[in-house]
């Protein structure tokens, strides 16, 4: 490698490190590292319209991979547009480097065109942010901030002048990346603590957060030896609701079901693997006896930051479970279970109708009947980016999963916007699987230009826009805290005709009786299909546990928004689970 340049160098290597392609816009300092792309084999450059796409992009492909992803940026406006998907990947645990190019290192400080100072910038967003001095320095830092991305399930920042990417260097130090990481084994006295406080609790609740995903089968059987329901966050649900007889729903903003009555009526709360942060929905001291409360986490910074515990495990999720599950004594009662299960089927009964009623003849189109029929007929192993807003509350009550699917958005940062390019590296990354872009029309009007993107690299994404002409979320915000919507609501887009403008087939929606049929030719077509469906307005969605306060507001404010909303298929589920109650 004698006699490269550091920009040769970084590209060779992060291709020899299994890095498949770059996210990014082409230009000024960032131009050596692109002409690198260009000469060589088994990388690509990805070109998007905006770099935060780059980067939500890249934060998708390391969600679905596991693996190291990688977006780039060049200097001034090119660094700050990537900071949004950045900040997304980061707060999401998604392994991703991003390649800050930087103005001509003799200028920095001089105030020169486009100077940022990205070192500084990007600090809150990444573990690891640093500005490489010279082509030897950059072969230590490369390696530093490579290894801290993985390691740290985080954003890593490497910030590369122009003319130190042009730098000669010597070659790379052969230095092999630790990827297979190891596991948090708990600690001893905490094991046997948790066994005490379970075995002393006449009931017990399990909340399941994402870090069950190597530990479901730890789970249920925890569930089944103490007759214990099981909740779930939002980032918990694709791992721990299906083929679960012990589900009683979620809960949060999005929440649905029996799941906030359990975590507060339990003599015993274990939180597995979740940093939920709606702490006014868990159980706090003074709230009736106030059920005691267990944390299990492998990351010790979450331990207690949420609300007060009454112990802290710190360990993977499955291993503590492997551990405390011989101590325990089996529970005889079902009693409690069952009981949460009644009250998770009811509360399910009691909204379905709502929604389900003549749903077929109402216009505009119910959101829910329009998520209801994406969930029948996606792919098996679809996989599904949900826009923030009220597409949140679709994905989380409407698309099913089945160990198969993934779904996800933009769940710790909460960013509008991120449907449609994680879409982009969802599928860049699998063009073989259907992927399905849960867009609302406020988020892809913020990024509508990566439409380009989708037609230029003819991502076969299937972007699904509910199209109700209002910022939903916004526009209940407001709504319960009384206060009267304005400007949530805008003048009808045809979306369905901007993407065929940009050469994207689309589909129109506006006939609920056709919506099945024009949904299933639009997702049976190959490649990208735009699929604009004009959904009601007025179709929003309350948490199942709100407060006198909001209840007061929302009443003052309007009377013709529903409370409650749609399960989908999750109220056959509660069924079945009410005439199976695990013995």
């Amino acid at each position: 490698m004698a006699g490269t340049t550091f920009a040769q160098l970084l590209v060779t290597q992060l291709r020899d490190l299994g890095v498949e392609r770059i996210y990014g816009v082409v230009g000024d300092s960032l131009n050596p590292i692109v002409d690198a792309i260009r000469t060589t084999d088994g990388i690509d450059w990805v070109h998007v319209r905006n770099e935060e796409a780059g980067a939500f992009a890249a934060g998708a492909e390391a969600r679905l991979t596991g693996k190291l992803a990688v977006c780039a940026g060049s200097c001034g406006p090119g660094n700050t547009h990537l900071i949004q998907g950045l900040f997304d990947a980061h707060r999401d645990g998604a392994p991703v480097l991003a390649i800050a190019s930087h103005i001509p290192s003799p200028k920095i400080g001089t105030g020169f065109f486009q100077e940022t100072h990205p070192e500084a910038m990007f600090r809150e967003c990444s573990h690891f942010c640093e500005m490489v001095n010279s082509g030897e320095h950059g072969t230590t830092l490369l390696h530093t901030a490579i290894q801290t991305a993985v390691a740290k399930r985080g954003v890593s920042v490497l910030v590369v002048p122009g003319d130190v990417a042009d730098e000669r260097v010597a070659g790379a130090q052969t230095n092999n990346l630790a990827t297979e990481l190891g596991r948090v084994q708990p600690a001893a006295g905490p094991v046997g603590r948790l066994a005490e406080m379970i075995d002393a609790a006449d009931t017990v609740t399990l909340f399941a957060g994402a870090g069950v995903r190597e530990a479901r089968e730890e789970t249920l059987a925890l569930a089944e030896r103490v007759k214990a329901p099981i909740g779930h966050a939002f980032g918990g649900k694709e791992w721990i609701q299906y083929d679960n007889p012990f589900d009683v729903g979620m809960s949060g903003l999005l929440g649905y079901g029996a799941c906030y009555e359990a975590m507060h009526e339990a003599d015993l709360v274990i939180l597995l693997g979740t940093d939920f942060p709606y702490s006014e929905f868990l159980p706090q001291e003074g709230s009736r006896k106030g059920p005691r409360l267990v944390q299990i986490d492998a990351d010790a910074s979450r331990l207690g930051r949420r609300a007060p515990l009454d112990l802290a495990v710190h360990g993977d999720v499955a291993l503590t479970l492997q551990a405390v599950l011989p101590l325990l004594t089996a529970k005889k009662s079902n009693a409690f279970l069952k009981k949460m299960l009644k009250q998770h089927h009811k509360a399910l009964s009691g909204v379905v109708a709502a929604y389900t009623k003549n749903v077929e003849r109402m216009r505009p189109i119910h959101p829910e009947f329009v998520a209801a029929t994406l969930d029948d007929l996606a792919a098996e192993d679809a996989v599904f980016t949900v826009d923030t807003g009220m597409c949140n509350v679709w994905g989380a009550r409407y698309i099913t999963p089945n160990g198969k699917r993934r779904v996800f958005g933009s769940w710790h940062h909460g960013t509008m916007a991120n449907a449609l390019p994680q879409a982009i590296g969802a599928a860049m990354t699998f063009p073989d699987r259907q992927v399905i872009s849960m867009s609302g029309d406020g988020g892809l009007g913020m990024l509508m230009g990566e439409l380009l993107t989708v037609k230029l690299h003819q991502a076969p994404v299937k972007i699904v826009v509910f199209n109700n002409a209002s910022l939903g979320m916004v526009k209940l915000e407001m709504l319960v805290e009384g206060i009267p919507d304005h400007e949530t609501d805008h003048e009808q887009v045809d979306f369905a005709a901007i993407a065929a403008a940009v050469g994207i087939p689309s589909v129109r929606i506006t006939d609920p009786k056709k919506l099945k049929k024009q949904m299933a030719q639009a997702l049976a077509s190959p490649g990208p299909v735009l699929i604009d469906v004009v959904t009601d307005p007025d179709a929003l969605s309350m948490p199942p546990h709100i407060t006198a306060q909001q209840i007061r507001g929302f009443a003052t404010a309007s009377t013709k928004v529903l409370l409650g909303g749609g399960v989908g298929k999750m109220l056959d589920m509660a069924a079945s689970n009410l005439r199976n109650i695990p013995r």
